[in-house]
């Protein structure tokens, strides 16, 4: 058994092709992608198939969802022991203005936020927007 395949199956997701492939794509990127992107790179998968691993992976805490400001949902692998919880697994995101990409800052944790009482937090994401390290070189 490969890497990728024990670390889908201890996410309880069966290691089919296409999602070991996915996953491989996704692992050597150093920024989140879009849906897009991912369909280019796989333009001979079906599209209902890139997107329902999307769903499988995210639904079983192997990547997170960003909202960038964008307006475009992007995806990335979570970090090695992450299992997505508001209260301990939350990290920055940079989105550059500049060549329009989007990294997960994962060594930057965002605090934990006290909220009134009856409010129920869900989902928390922090973007920063700015100029990259690349971008401002």
């Amino acid at each position: 058994m490969t890497e990728i395949e024990k670390t889908l199956s201890d996410h309880k997701v069966r290691p089919t092709a296409m999602r070991i492939l996915i996953y491989k794509y996704l692992a050597q990127q150093k920024i989140a992608l879009a849906l897009l992107d991912i369909e280019t790179a796989f333009a001979k998968a079906e599209r209902s198939t890139i997107f329902r691993t999307l769903k499988t992976f995210e639904e079983n805490g192997i990547v997170h969802q960003i909202e960038d400001g964008t307006g475009i949902t992007k995806y990335a692998l979570c970090e090695p022991g992450c299992n997505c919880e508001i209260d301990q697994d939350l990290h920055l995101h940079f989105h550059c203005n500049n060549c329009d990409e989007t990294v997960c800052l994962t060594e930057h944790k965002i605090p934990h936020i006290n909220l009134p009482d009856g409010y129920v937090a869900e989902d928390v994401n922090l973007v920063v927007t700015g100029v990259c390290e690349k971008c401002s070189n």
